[in-house]
């Protein structure tokens, strides 16, 4: 994997004078509020999603043929190639913010890929762009498809099955302050050679999630399983040597590697401003 450590620092330095606090909200350097109407009339403070499509979701089913083949991909994929975090970390994905977000009841983590991110697939079970993780039993429990091209949002990414009005095509976008940051955050640092500019998008790239453990809102809905639908105990071997015991200890950045941790961890202070 490679060592982004100088360029993760770079970002910091810019980003600790281009954002900060008003009571209003979050703003740009040039005063601009980025969680209000204006740039980005969509734009929110808190977390916020929309629909990338007309359809989105209402014409999904989990018992199609094209949503049970792609979930079985999905499973398969994570079986067989990403059981555990440790082959995440081998395997060049790195954390979202919401590996912070242990202990809270349900918590469950992104795991990201830049190199999948930057790759010419849309919606390959295969080459997942993020790996959703249960963050007390430390297992993957779903993916997160991200419609990039090359590191560029798809504007219109495919359905996973059916066409016009009767497309499946579930796929949302965030415009709140967090999602938006998370997304330039990441991109800036490792995925796209910092060409990212210095203002934050007004949304997100469309996303689309595909849950492998039973979902009552279904495979592709935007919140996760219940915590009791995971799989329950016993937990997954951490595939790395660590002092937490998964089942027991929440997965959080404390229980990886030092080496990881050092490499990887958002600054504190940007996290905290942002994320609480």
């Amino acid at each position: 994997m490679p060592d982004r450590h100088l360029s993760r620092r770079s970002v910091l330095r810019t980003t600790s004078g281009a954002f900060g606090v008003a009571p209003v909200g979050v703003r740009h350097a040039s005063g601009e509020a980025i969680g209000t109407a204006g740039r980005c009339p969509e734009a929110t403070i808190r977390p916020g999603m929309e629909h990338c499509t007309d359809t989105h979701g209402d014409d999904c089913s989990d018992d199609h043929p094209e949503t049970e083949a792609i979930q079985d991909a999905v499973s398969r994929t994570l079986e067989d190639r990403y059981p555990n975090v440790g082959t995440l970390i081998d395997e060049g994905f790195i954390p979202y913010f919401d590996l912070a977000s242990s202990g809270e009841e349900g918590g469950y983590s992104h795991w990201i890929n830049p190199d999948y991110l930057g790759d010419e697939t849309v919606l390959d079970p295969e080459r997942p762009e993020s790996v959703l993780v249960d963050n007390k039993w430390w297992r993957p429990i779903g993916v997160m498809f991200i419609a990039t091209e090359d590191g560029e949002a798809v504007d219109d990414p495919p359905a996973v099955y059916g066409e016009g009005d009767e497309a499946c095509a579930p796929w949302h976008y965030h415009t709140g302050v967090p999602g938006r940051f998370a997304w330039w955050y990441y991109q800036k640092v490792y995925g796209s050679d910092g060409k990212t500019s210095l203002k934050l998008p007004c949304r997100t790239p469309c996303m689309l999630h595909v849950w492998t453990y039973p979902n009552p809102n279904g495979v592709y809905a935007h919140g996760p399983p219940p915590r009791g639908n995971r799989g329950g105990p016993p937990a997954e071997d951490p595939g790395f040597d660590t002092w937490a015991t998964p089942g027991d200890d929440e997965l959080e950045w404390d229980t990886l590697p030092d080496g990881f941790v050092s490499r990887f961890k958002p600054d504190t202070s940007l996290r905290d401003l942002l994320f609480g």
